[in-house]
């Protein structure tokens, strides 16, 4: 492995991080709408799943305890 300078180090960095694109405001406001959509998405679905396989279980148990 090479070995890189302190000096030639941080010049790569300042070099790569010219590179970067940084989002637009809205850019930044609509991902973040879309995260709070999906999350409450699959939070909903999540609960109505538990639901569901909460009822199926106690159907099952009160069959098995002829309830």
């Amino acid at each position: 492995m090479a070995k890189t300078s302190p000096g030639e180090f941080v010049r790569q960095v300042r070099q790569e991080a010219s590179k970067i694109v940084w989002p637009t405001g809205r850019e930044t406001m609509v991902t973040a709408i879309m995260v709070v959509i999906m999350t409450t998405l699959l939070g909903l679905f999540f609960f109505a799943t538990d639901t569901f396989f909460g009822w199926v279980v106690r159907m099952l148990l009160s069959l098995a305890t002829g309830r």
